[in-house]
């Protein structure tokens, strides 16, 4: 029999965080009593589907990430790398690291997560993991609740139907092979900024149907200062 395609988790932490206002990005801020990275890491080592699992840190805190880990007893880390100046640039690290691991192949299969959503469920991780023996491309994601509108030069242009509307949230799986052809291609397009790496395989692979998976409320992405106090409340529920 074929060897089942490996899992791999890759937690993006790269970013600094600004809109928090922090000295040190925010996914070392504390959250009951642990860093922000520690929740995320916590669930992908606690769930029964990954096999492994990559860190996209923030340059310079690298030896951070480590203590957590260890702190956590995160046995399924396998590396702490560099993140970019943007959100694509770590998607592109996690993959390369991704394809240099011995055994790994084109149908590897990678969830990228961002390390701001510390909520995660086992739930979430294991649909997402599993929706990718069917499909290439998968996110969590959750209706939306408000009206969304189109706005421009400050009035309303449309009122899409909320009926056809969600809200992603990550992780997002994808087949190894499949998210690196699109990255790549997207690096390559001056004009395209990507805010998720759904966003790439929907311009650059447009035959590739991107399906969805139930999110969840709880699996906020932590943002502004006033989101830590909600994570907080959710997680002493």
């Amino acid at each position: 029999m074929p060897e089942t395609p490996p899992v791999i988790a890759a937690v993006l932490a790269g970013g600094q965080g600004s809109r928090m206002g922090a000295a040190v990005p925010k996914q070392l801020l504390e959250v009951a009593g642990k860093p922000i990275l520690q929740h995320t890491l916590e669930a992908f080592e606690a769930s029964v589907v990954v096999d492994r699992i990559v860190l996209v840190m923030a340059e310079g805190h690298h030896e951070a990430a480590h203590a957590i880990a260890k702190a956590a007893n995160v046995t399924k880390l396998s590396a702490v790398v560099d993140g970019g100046a943007t959100r694509a640039d770590s998607s592109v690290a996690a993959i390369r690291w991704a394809q240099a691991q011995p055994g790994v192949g084109a149908d590897a299969k990678l969830l990228l997560h961002d390390a701001a959503r510390m909520l995660v469920t086992g739930r979430i991780i294991a649909d997402v993991a599993a929706a990718l023996d069917e499909c290439a491309a998968i996110t969590a994601a959750i209706p939306s609740s408000d009206t969304i509108v189109e706005v421009e030069d400050g009035r309303i242009t449309a009122v899409p139907d909320r009926a056809r509307l969600a809200r992603v949230q990550t992780p997002q799986g994808f087949h190894l092979g499949l998210i690196s052809a699109a990255h790549a291609e997207a690096a390559a397009d001056p004009h395209f900024t990507p805010t998720d790496d759904c966003s790439v395989v929907l311009r650059f692979r447009p035959d590739v149907p991107v399906r969805t998976v139930a999110g969840s409320m709880r699996n906020l992405k932590v943002t502004e200062p006033a989101d830590l106090a909600v994570a907080e409340a959710l997680l002493r529920q």
